[in-house]
């Protein structure tokens, strides 16, 4: 004997959760709605509507589960999803966050150089990683201890080591350091003072 469903306005029974999407994979909201007669779906992303395709994937599982696919996670995925879920009888939605994690990298790292003694001399990595990664410089393996002669600044997406009246001492291997807690990346320099 066929249940007997009532028409009415669509209603979420379990809601979407906020999901972590790593950078290069995929992540997956889904929500469980009832609706009768079947609903028509819309996913949007920060009020944008999405379309169904290689990038973001509509999926319906089971009967009542609606679902969308994010591929080849990247930083710009980062933001608040909604659901549309939409009869002839009315409609309701429901929304949830990314949250975008990028393993710590060293885009760019410095540049080997040569330097006239007293000079300032600095030394310059773009970084890059969410969450933002720890960052420390090492002169021949060991950390450099900063002082007002030496020291780095981290930004958003670089950090620059800067030595102030450089001396012959000074010159070696300089190795710029950045970890999260979805990896490690590392780029040398040398550093010559004559």
């Amino acid at each position: 004997r066929k249940e007997l469903r009532e028409k009415g306005p669509p209603r979420i029974l379990q809601n979407l959760r906020d999901v972590i999407l790593v950078e290069g994979s995929a992540a997956k909201l889904s929500c469980r709605v009832s609706a009768f007669p079947d609903p028509f779906i819309v996913w949007s992303k920060d009020g944008a509507q999405l379309q169904d395709g290689p990038k973001y994937r509509y999926v319906f599982e089971d009967p009542d589960v609606v679902a969308l696919v994010v591929r080849d996670g990247e930083l710009s995925d980062l933001g608040k999803y909604t659901v549309t879920v939409k009869n002839p009888f009315g409609q309701t939605q429901d929304s949830a966050c990314i949250t975008v994690e990028v393993p710590a990298k060293v885009s760019k790292g410095p540049d080997s150089l040569r330097s006239k003694r007293g000079c300032t001399v600095t030394l310059k990595a773009d970084i890059s990683g969410e969450p933002p990664p720890l960052v420390a410089w090492l002169k021949d393996g060991d950390d450099i201890d900063e002082d007002e002669r030496v020291f780095f600044d981290v930004g958003d997406t670089s950090s620059i080591l800067t030595i102030k009246n450089a001396q012959p001492q000074d010159s070696g291997k300089y190795e710029v350091f950045v970890e999260n807690n979805l990896g490690t990346d590392q780029s040398f320099a040398r550093l010559d003072i004559v």
